[in-house]
């Protein structure tokens, strides 16, 4: 690619389509989704020491996590809105340096209080990463064998991101200061903002899309409730309150979101998507297929670091193993997405999430050996990577390509959502078990009763964790094998629960992606001449060749 076409972008005239994807554009977006990732696993190997410096409840712990992921979920349409009205490069750009300020807030944090506060920033640069690279990609790439190839590369970042990360937290925490673990990933963030400035072949498409303000707020209203209700409901009792009114706020934020994309000329998401079948198959295994993944590694971190108090980088080991497996699937990736037809794909990565989140809840709960989770890890490793990149290839490439900034931005917001979700909802079905579990043989144990006393208080106030890292003196040799049993019970329910997501996103897959129409070829959703998204025999007849050549897209 030369000098001029680095400055040159796509907008200007519908007539000459999108500028072709050239490599420096491809690398420079697989760089920038490489260090949106890095944030999302970043803390998990180091939530223990965090938990120790800052003295933070179980449900604090769940929104350390949450903190980088929720900015992710509620801004995805937003800015994928934006990339679309004033180009995708500049989102990226921008995307690096918000990394960079956040991470910067968290290496300098001296209260759990700011260390949330720089994840959601560092979260935020991260929400305008993901869709406007994904959208960067789909836009350069109408055909299908070269969008097959881009999009497996540009998963294949995200995989190589989720894996680096936990270990650059884990090393660093090893050797120094755990704060210290967010210095890489800031620069990083510069590096990407530079890269992005330079190389990326702007792209967007304005037409038909606007500022949607009434959308952006009950969506995110919408969705910030439901995260709190789920995170704060674990403490407080789900029955409480404002628990209740978190739950029924986000619910009739989430019906205000409906009727103002329904009503609005410029909608952040045009409801008529869905009516695409795979497209809206697509982004419910998204979201139950991400939320069963990053759920699972949310209990395993707790696991490992939090109740057995591995080193970091002891616990870091598991996770970038699981991403490690699909930088193996290389050389074979593109030629799968080609060849095989989605459901396959999705189906058979599916199932293999399941099989090693039950088997990861089947190990014995004092397992923290590799040897021991190498089978699982495997599984993880190689659903993860099918079921991603197929899903993401249904999703963008059942739209019109004028349509792709939206689609990214939807597949995005599924996949953070899914992702906010995961932490959230198995620290409150883990930890709160666990939390009774401890009670009820708290009641059955031969202790003194101020000793049971001592202990119920807490359990009460912190949950079983803090009940297996309280210095109790002698009553801890007594009370933590109690409370470290009491934490892997609950962890296994998580587990399950987790499994269960991804055995029901397999069956919408089987039962949703069903014939050639949901091979991915875009058609209908013309809304700006017609409204009307139903297929035509010519449609279908020009959209079929298509379809045979990328099953995927």
């Amino acid at each position: 690619m030369t000098r001029s076409d680095a400055g040159r972008t796509a907008a200007p005239a519908a007539a000459e389509g999108p500028s072709p994807l050239g490599r420096a554009t491809l690398i420079a977006a697989c760089l920038a989704i490489c260090a949106a990732q890095i944030g999302i696993p970043l803390a998990s190997p180091i939530i223990g020491v965090i938990q120790r410096d800052f003295g933070a409840s179980a449900a604090a712990l769940a929104w350390i996590p949450a903190a980088f992921i929720l900015p992710t979920a509620i801004l995805e349409l937003n800015f994928g809105v934006l990339g679309d009205l004033f180009g995708r490069k500049r989102l990226l750009v921008l995307g690096g340096l918000l990394i960079t300020v956040g991470c910067l807030i968290v290496a300098t944090s001296g209260s759990l209080t700011q260390l949330i506060a720089g994840q959601a920033i560092a979260g935020l640069g991260a929400a305008a990463v993901f869709p406007s690279s994904l959208a960067v990609v789909v836009a350069g790439t109408p055909e299908p064998a070269a969008r097959a190839r881009a999009l497996s590369y540009w998963a294949l970042s995200l995989a190589f991101g989720a894996m680096i990360g936990p270990l650059i937290s884990g090393f660093t925490a090893e050797h120094a200061d755990w704060h210290w673990a967010y210095v890489p990933l800031a620069v990083l963030g510069l590096v990407t903002a530079a890269v992005s400035a330079r190389w990326i072949v702007d792209s967007r498409e304005p037409a038909g899309r606007g500022l949607d303000r009434p959308g952006q707020l009950t969506v995110a209203v919408s969705l910030l409730a439901l995260l709190y209700a789920v995170i704060e409901g674990a403490n407080d009792g789900y029955t409480s309150a404002h628990i209740v009114l978190a739950f029924a706020i986000a619910l009739a934020a989430f019906v205000g979101f409906l009727v103002a994309e329904r009503k609005s000329r410029t909608p952040m998401l045009r409801l008529e998507l869905f009516r695409i079948p795979s497209f809206a198959a697509a982004a419910a295994i998204g979201l139950l297929a991400m939320f069963g993944f990053i759920g699972t590694a949310y209990a395993l971190s707790i696991k490992l670091e939090t109740v057995y108090h591995l080193s970091p980088l002891q616990a870091a080991l598991p996770f970038a193993l699981i991403q490690a497996v699909p930088l193996l699937l290389t050389p074979v990736l593109p030629k799968l997405l080609q060849r095989v037809h989605p459901r396959v794909l999705l189906v058979g990565g599916l199932l293999a999430l399941a099989a090693g989140e039950i088997w990861m809840a089947q190990l014995a709960g004092d397992t923290t050996d590799l040897a021991s989770m190498a089978g699982p890890i495997l599984l993880l490793g190689v659903g993860f990577i099918t079921m991603f990149s197929a899903l993401t290839a249904v999703a963008v490439g059942t739209v019109d390509i004028r349509h792709a900034g939206m689609a990214s931005a939807v597949t995005s917001l599924v996949r953070e959502t899914g992702q906010a979700l995961g932490p959230a909802i198995v620290s409150a079905v883990a930890l709160g078990t666990a939390t009774g579990a401890l009670a009820t043989k708290l009641g059955t144990a031969q202790l003194p009763a101020q000793a049971k006393g001592v202990a119920s208080a807490v359990n009460a106030d912190g949950g079983a964790i803090a009940v297996a890292n309280a210095d109790l003196g002698e009553l801890s040799r007594t009370l933590v094998p109690l409370a470290r049993q009491a934490v892997e019970e609950g962890l296994d329910l998580g587990l399950y629960v987790c499994a269960g997501a991804s055995l029901v996103a397999g069956l919408i897959a089987v039962l949703a992606l069903r014939g050639s129409a949901t091979a991915g070829a875009p058609v209908g959703l013309d809304h700006e001449q017609t409204g009307d998204t139903s297929v035509t025999p010519e449609a279908a007849d020009a959209a079929a060749p298509r379809a045979q050549a990328l099953p995927s897209n």
